[in-house]
């Protein structure tokens, strides 16, 4: 008596890890994308406010004075401000200037100092002035 076989055809186990391994590979993939364009569309909204903005506009003065300065953005950035504070460093008129940038309940949120060189400046208090003005 023969017998007879069917010859049946069926995928093996290691066809099925691979393509298993594919589709989550792809499915990770994806999830990474939408992560990060999700990302990007969030950083979009905020205004991304820049304390270089006053910094800026400052460095194209030729003269510099000790104290405090502050100001807003305009409609550029509104409900936005900042706020500068100029101290002499060194007695040959190098100024550091701090400043720092303020959302609309007044918290810090970017910091950043910046040094000028205004040899043309009235002395400041390392050139033995006594008042700050």
């Amino acid at each position: 008596m023969k017998m007879e076989t069917k010859n049946q055809k069926a995928f093996t186990l290691m066809e099925v890890m691979v393509a298993t391994g594919i589709f989550f590979m792809a499915v990770f993939a994806i999830l990474a994308l939408v992560s990060s364009s999700l990302e990007h569309a969030r950083r979009m909204q905020r205004p991304m406010v820049d304390a270089g903005i006053p910094a800026g506009e400052l460095s194209l003065t030729n003269k510099l004075v000790e104290g405090e300065q502050s100001g807003d953005f305009g409609q550029t950035y509104p409900g936005y401000s900042w706020a500068a504070k100029i101290t002499e460093v060194q007695t040959n008129r190098l100024f550091q200037v701090d400043y720092q940038v303020l959302n609309g309940n007044r918290e810090v949120i970017q910091k950043m100092s910046v040094q000028f060189f205004r040899p043309l400046s009235p002395a400041g208090s390392m050139d033995g002035a006594t008042v700050i003005r």
